[in-house]
């Protein structure tokens, strides 16, 4: 469907960071805090029958169809990053079997900073459908609808050169029972507005339940800030359920809740690596910050798409690639390419107005 061409703001990209405890038998609180979206939670710090049970729900989430190998790749020092998506199903009358994206956000976990960073990326994203058997480019958020957890992975790590092996993905529903069962959470609103049956004002702190929290990040078109508006809301939504997880005590129906929310995700981290994680990455829970892709708003064939400028692919690029303790490379890729042949021909990231931007043949040459 085609947005409103008032639907995002062109700003001049910058880095919007908002700098923010786990107790050991807390295992499955971590777990969540990691996956954030997902609550994908593991405990081997209960008693033995519980843990099976545990075990037991959290392997229905597994996947093995995008499997990679997870031995020795959480021992507490390694840095790494999980590409957390939120679909449009299972909630709000969606019924779709795999919908889009409404969420793209790629958590990097840094222990040797005992911290964690989450970047959003832009739904509506012009990007390469990377697997495809043909050279396509398409919004971001079409990646998981056309090719699953594998092309939605493959196409931001080309996007923004950097490598992602794991995913965990979770529909609306899984959201709203995440939430519900960690009692609700408490957010004082970024702006003042009404959506879904529910009123937000802003700065008043606010407990939200499962569908009120699910609301309030939902939420893009009354938003000033469009889309980026949204995402800093879902970031904000994300952090709070890590420190309300974090903080309970116990949970006396853990196995159904996993029961439950295990119907909502799916991810290819094995209980194993969901084990390895909350025993050994637990204290990197006590800091985070954020930051996204902040594009240009073009049309693409009538269509509205959100266009990164070259400069803001090689900002993300190079910060990821920090915190994973890569060395920076130059991006080369469709987009730049695309960016360059657009330039060429009179496209101007500086202007105001709305601009037509054309996808030219792309051979590929030159990727990283």
């Amino acid at each position: 469907m085609k947005k409103s061409k008032k639907e995002y703001r062109n700003h001049p990209t910058e880095t919007r960071v908002q700098n923010h405890r786990y107790k050991k038998r807390h295992i499955w609180a971590w777990v969540m805090g990691i996956v954030a979206l997902v609550a994908v939670v593991a405990t081997a710090a209960y008693f033995a029958s519980v843990y099976f049970k545990a075990k037991n729900a959290v392997d229905k989430t597994y996947d093995p169809h995008t499997a990679v190998k997870t031995t020795g790749e959480f021992n507490g020092k390694k840095r790494f990053a999980v590409l957390l998506m939120g679909t449009d199903t299972g909630a709000l009358n969606r019924t779709e079997k795999r919908g889009r994206t409404d969420t793209m956000i790629l958590a990097v976990v840094n222990p040797a900073k005992k911290h964690y960073t989450l970047v959003s990326i832009p739904r509506d994203t012009m990007a390469q459908m990377v697997g495809s058997e043909t050279f396509s480019t398409e919004k971001i958020n079409a990646a998981y609808e056309i090719g699953g957890a594998r092309m939605a992975m493959d196409s931001v790590s080309k996007l923004i050169n950097v490598p992602i092996k794991y995913y965990a993905v979770v529909n609306m529903g899984g959201i709203m029972k995440m939430i519900r069962y960690v009692g609700g959470i408490n957010i004082r609103p970024t702006l003042s507005f009404e959506y879904g049956g529910y009123v937000f004002e802003k700065g008043k702190l606010t407990h939200m339940g499962g569908a009120g929290a699910l609301a309030y990040s939902r939420m893009r078109y009354d938003d000033p800030k469009g889309d980026y508006g949204r995402q800093e809301r879902q970031r904000q939504v994300i952090v709070t359920l890590i420190k309300k997880a974090v903080s309970i005590s116990s949970l006396s129906n853990l196995d159904s809740i996993l029961t439950s929310v295990s119907s909502s995700v799916r991810t290819n981290l094995p209980f194993s690596a969901l084990q390895q994680i909350a025993m050994n990455y637990r204290s990197c829970a006590k800091s985070s910050s954020s930051d996204y892709l902040h594009g240009y708003s073009a049309e693409i064939k009538d269509a509205a798409y959100q266009i990164q400028p070259t400069s803001e692919l090689q900002r993300i690029s190079d910060l990821v690639r920090s915190e994973l303790g890569l060395e920076k490379e130059v991006v080369q890729n469709n987009e730049t390419f695309q960016n360059e042949q657009n330039e060429a021909n009179g496209f101007s990231f500086k202007s105001g107005n709305t601009q037509h931007y054309h996808i030219y043949d792309y051979t590929g040459k030159g990727d990283n």
